[in-house]
């Protein structure tokens, strides 16, 4: 019905858009043309030429400009501009676009030009018959008593056809029987088929009838689709269930499991089918109770256990069971079921534990009693005589007490938390039963802490090494001590105890009381402090308090702070410079001059090298990298200038390199006037080798006495070594060794100043402040002094790394 009123609203909205159009056109509305096509057409088949049709002048279609402009319509038609024939678009499916017997139509709209006029077409769908019959379900099962009266109607499954007309389904066939015809009902457009009892069936002579039932369209060629349909004859029933037993008596042992058989009940029907089909159930007037503890199969009679019986708390069970069919109306019959319950030793001890305190100080003597334990068994005679005993390897036993089966928990030696804080105590309790059943129970007992560990640090001495210069105020390194004990007793305090013999280390050190962090007042250097020492004590929060002290040796290591300092020529105003006359024919390798400087660091940061930054012509000088030595590389000519001004950049050799710059004005005389300036040259030269002598007779000696002393230390090594297996010095690590230069020995002979340089380890190695890298760890204190041989012996064997040896005026 809705469908219908929505085509008539459809119909009636196209009549009034129609109307307005030919009200808007005029007379260039023309009239309504109708075309009738089957349904699954091809795509490009004609419909009808619309040019021809609608009676329009001999012009050309094309120029008319043809179209569809209906709408959704036009996705199923289109017109070809140049015949003005109506073609289908794409395939149409009728049952697509209407449903039902009624004519399908399908209005469209359309557009010319040259005048400008609408037109109006219909096409109306046949339908073809491409759809068979079809039942919605294959199979129909009826059940009919034996005893139904001939006349009885049954209603069977209608096939549906979703083609219509001639092509939709127009008659039922079935296969022949003496038994049952078919009768068909018309309802609106629908068939419904009944199957209609001729004659009365009987079970004895066939229980099952099996018809087919066929559909059939009226289209050509037709279609048909076959249900089957299945007539299963009942029985009446006439016989009651029968039990092989009044009454049944069992007997059961009270520990059997849940889901164990109890008993099985029989019953048999002589009739068939549902009249002979035997259900078992317990009867309605039994108690919750008992529901509750059995269960009954109702197919099989099989009474199980449902929950676990107790013949402490019940001995007998007495059970009503019913045994109906499934006859209309069905038939009962009743037995009883007797079950006994035979005792077992089915209970098990019961441990109960009355703690005193889950706390127990760890200085508590032997004999302390902790707990006390009850055990008690539901069971009488010998199954309630009970052996305790604690199972579990602690230092508490059990004691009995004057009552039977109740004992106290006791200590049966001394305890320490730090060896074990946590107890569990497992007793176990077995009865004398036959079997015996046992029962466990556990509780757990923890050791509360006394203070009876002091403070201790991981290694004494401690070494840090610390750079100089220092940002005063900040933390440096960090101590940290560890104590066994927990809580308030590993609570730790840090103070400074002893400074280093001449006590001023506590006016530039302070350390954090709760951290151990070490902060520095004052910043370090190097050139001023090499080393100390103090003592830090760390005491607990415990009553009493104890405490352990460790000493702290501190080693500072350089940083390149210091540039070097020109000490010829002589500084004026904060600048170098020096003048210097040769004469004109001074041949080439003649020394002009020698640029003098020192640098207050050691290693790398006090090795120094001169280089030249000539202002005019570099090709004239040449300066010695070590020595800084200026001397001629060729003869001066004539064209040559009488002066020339020489930059001498002087630098060390630290991770960031310090430098200083000396300006030196040489100036060429003619021989005459240069006399007196080369009897200087010759004095200076001859002054240079006595240098060179004794730079040469200097080198000897410290090779020798360096030899000497590594001998000595070798043999001291040796003699330690033979003493302990232990006595040896060990060294952190260091990845970032690199074999550069980082000791220097300085040796005084006159008035002037020798530097001799050797292997060292990278600046990086040595770590930032307040780390460990570089740390020397010895694990005790003939192990630090073999750890102070060691370092020695790599103070003093720089000959082995020996890069340059450089020297200086003071």
């Amino acid at each position: 019905m809705e469908e219908k009123r929505g085509r008539k609203t459809r119909s009636f909205v196209r009549f009034l858009l129609r109307w307005s159009l030919l009200l808007f056109f005029g007379e260039r509305a023309r009239a309504e043309l109708r075309y009738s096509i089957p349904e699954e057409m091809a795509t490009g088949s004609v419909v009808g030429n619309v040019a021809k049709d609608l009676g329009l002048d001999g012009s050309s279609p094309s120029g008319r400009r043809f179209r569809v402009v209906s709408g959704s319509a036009d996705a199923y038609f289109q017109v070809n501009a140049d015949d003005g024939a109506l073609q289908v678009r794409r395939k149409i499916d009728r049952e697509e676009l209407c449903h039902g017997s009624g004519a399908c139509l399908m209005e469209l709209k359309i557009l010319v030009e040259n005048p400008l006029e609408v037109h109006y077409v219909v096409v109306e769908i046949t339908d073809v018959n491409d759809h068979r019959p079809i039942f919605s379900e294959k199979k129909q099962i009826f059940e009919i008593a034996e005893h139904s009266s001939p006349g009885t109607r049954f209603e069977l499954h209608a096939a549906g056809d979703p083609d219509a007309g001639s092509n939709a389904v127009r008659a039922y066939t079935l296969t022949p029987n003496e038994h049952f015809e078919l009768d068909i009902v018309q309802s609106d457009d629908d068939k419904i088929p009944f199957l209609v009892l001729k004659r009365s069936l009987d079970r004895e002579q066939k229980s099952k009838h099996l018809l087919y039932v066929t559909a059939v369209d009226g289209g050509k060629p037709r279609r048909s689709d076959t249900l089957n349909v299945s007539i299963i004859v009942l029985d009446i029933n006439d016989n009651r269930p029968m039990f092989r037993q009044d009454t049944y008596n069992v007997e059961i042992y009270e520990n059997v499991p849940t889901g164990a058989l109890v008993a099985t009940v029989n019953a048999t029907d002589p009739d068939e089918g549902n009249n002979g089909e035997i259900e078992f159930s317990f009867s309605k007037t039994l108690t919750p109770r008992l529901c509750e503890i059995f269960e009954l199969d109702t197919k099989s009679g099989v009474i199980k256990l449902k929950r676990p019986v107790d013949f402490e708390e019940t001995q007998i069970y007495k059970l009503l069971v019913e045994a109906s069919d499934k006859g209309i109306p069905p038939l009962t019959s009743r037995c009883r079921v007797v079950v006994n319950i035979k005792d077992v030793n089915d209970n098990p001890p019961v441990i109960e534990v009355t703690s005193l305190t889950n706390q127990v100080p760890e200085d508590s003597k032997p004999g302390t009693v902790i707990a006390l334990v009850s055990v008690v068994d539901k069971d009488s005679g010998m199954n309630a005589k009970i052996v305790s005993k604690i199972t579990s390897d602690v230092p508490f036993e059990l004691k009995p007490s004057y009552k039977e089966n109740t004992y106290s928990v006791v200590t049966k030696g001394f305890l320490d938390r730090e060896e074990l804080a946590h107890y569990e105590i497992a007793i176990k309790a077995t009865d004398c039963g036959d079997p015996p059943l046992s029962a466990f129970r556990t509780f757990d007992i923890d050791l509360s802490d006394v203070n009876d560990n002091s403070p201790h640090f991981e290694q004494s001495p401690l070494h840090f090494y610390l750079f100089e210069n220092n940002i005063a105020g900040a933390s440096v390194f960090s101590l940290r001590a560890t104590d066994n004990d927990v809580n308030e007793n590993a609570v730790i305090q840090y103070k400074i105890v002893r400074a280093d013999k001449d006590g001023a280390v506590t006016s530039f050190l302070d350390i954090h009381p709760e951290t151990g962090e070490v902060t520095a007042l004052k910043s370090f250097d190097f050139e001023t402090l090499k080393s100390f020492q103090f003592q830090v004590s760390a005491t607990d929060g415990g009553s009493p308090p104890l405490s352990g002290n460790v000493t702290v040796k501190v080693f500072i290591l350089d940083r390149n702070d210091n540039a070097p300092v020109i000490l010829y020529p002589l500084s004026s105003n904060g600048s170098a410079r020096g003048a210097e006359e040769i004469p004109r024919n001074a041949k080439a390798g003649d020394s002009v001059t020698k640029v003098r400087a020192y640098d207050a660091d050691t290693g790398y940061n006090g090795w120094l090298l001169f280089s030249l930054r000539p202002l005019g012509e570099r090709a004239l000088f040449s300066l010695d990298r070590y020595t800084g030595q200026i001397r001629t590389l060729r003869p001066f000519t004539e064209t040559d200038e009488a002066e020339h001004r020489l930059l001498v950049l002087v630098k060390d050799n630290g991770d960031v390199s310090l430098s200083a710059t000396a300006t030196v004005t040489v100036k060429l005389a003619e021989p005459k006037e240069a006399l007196a300036a080369s009897d200087h040259a010759g004095s200076a030269a001859e002054a240079d080798r006595r240098e060179d002598r004794v730079t040469f007779y200097l080198a000897l000696t410290l090779g020798s006495v360096s030899l000497l002393l590594v001998i000595a230390v070798v043999v001291l090594i040796a003699m330690r070594c033979s003493k302990s297996a232990e006595y040896t010095s060990k060294y952190l690590q260091d990845a970032h060794y690199d074999g550069t230069l980082c000791h220097s020995i300085q040796y005084r002979s006159g008035d002037k100043r020798y530097m001799l340089v050797g292997p060292r380890m990278s600046v990086a190695s040595a770590g930032a402040p307040g780390s460990h890298a570089g740390t020397l760890v010895l694990p005790d204190a003939r192990r630090a002094a073999a750890g102070e041989v060691r370092q020695t012996f790599s103070n003093c064997s720089i000959f082995n790394g020996c890069v340059s040896l450089h020297r200086g005026f003071l």
